[in-house]
């Protein structure tokens, strides 16, 4: 197996340009350096320290301390760490993918966030993977504990159409990477065509299976986190509102101040003022009305 790749110090590196081939590998981008991984491995990074940026063909992401994210092959995610980011992360090609079937495990497109205590023990099992020596076998540790942070899924999982598990795992992958991609796009409004090209669905079918599995449309989970970045923008830029409204993708301020009352219950001007203990970020998505997501496509 592939030894441990360090990007370091602003360091460019690119898995596309691997002479030996991608092959199952412990890889880690610190302080500024870049990574571009290939188009033939399954990726999930893991952010220990700091923050990154994630670009992906399902759109750009940002990674905090202690969350993790995962993405298919075709995905070709680049990740930048920031100034004092760390990002440790495995690339799984079919053999690992296999041998993780072969435990009656899988590993889907998503994010999330661990515990401490997930983080500690996913950073030393990943240090055990990539010692002198070690083989694929070495990685199965590591890979158990990856899957069992996706445990939140089994659940959506049980619920997707599909008579054989194998169908089940291939529907809801593909909507896990809808999801991502309304996730990677909430600068803008997302349509559903183009969820449904994503996924090779028809587009009745993607939203019926959406609603079914999350328990909220792809329209409403738009309209949701595009409002969900305009509250992050308001709390950490100085941005103007107008400004807001545009980078969360409102074409005018009146149907963002509309939509964004209707959400939080409060105009943006006063949130901006509030203190953050006190924002009202914790709105479920179960509560977004018809007028909100109305407005926010507006």
């Amino acid at each position: 197996m592939r030894q441990v790749s360090w990007v370091d110090r602003g360091q460019s590196v690119s898995f596309e340009k691997a002479e030996d081939g991608p092959r199952p590998a412990c890889v880690g981008v610190a302080r500024l350096g870049s990574l571009q991984t290939s188009g033939t491995v399954f990726t999930i990074w893991l952010q220990l320290r700091g923050s990154a940026w994630v670009e992906s063909k399902e759109g750009k992401f940002r990674l905090r301390q202690r969350e993790w994210i995962a993405f298919e092959k075709e995905s070709r995610p680049l990740i930048q760490a920031g100034r004092d980011g760390l990002c440790v992360g495995v690339a799984l090609d079919a053999d690992a993918l296999r041998m993780l079937g072969a435990l009656d495990c899988s590993v889907f497109t998503g994010r999330g966030r661990m515990s401490l205590a997930e983080a500690r023990l996913a950073l030393r099992l990943w240090r055990d993977a990539q010692e002198p020596g070690s083989t694929i076998h070495q990685l199965r540790p590591l890979l158990l504990h990856l899957a069992s942070l996706q445990r939140e899924m089994s659940g959506s999982l049980q619920r997707c159409p599909g008579r054989s598990r194998i169908r089940k795992r291939q529907v809801f992958g593909r909507m896990q990477r809808a999801r991502m991609y309304l996730e990677g796009n909430s600068h803008r409004v997302v349509r559903i065509g183009e969820l449904a090209e994503l996924t090779n669905f028809s587009s009745w079918y993607l939203s019926k299976t959406f609603q079914s599995l999350y328990e909220e449309s792809p329209q409403s989970l738009s309209a949701r986190l595009r409002l969900e970045r305009a509250a992050m923008l308001l709390r950490d830029t100085d941005m103007m509102i107008g400004e807001v409204a545009s980078a969360s993708g409102f074409d005018n301020c009146c149907s963002f101040a509309r939509a964004f009352r209707a959400r939080f219950g409060t105009s943006a001007t006063r949130y901006r003022e509030l203190p953050e203990s006190l924002t009202p970020d914790s709105a479920k998505p179960k509560n977004v009305s018809r007028k909100t997501i109305k407005a926010a496509q507006s």
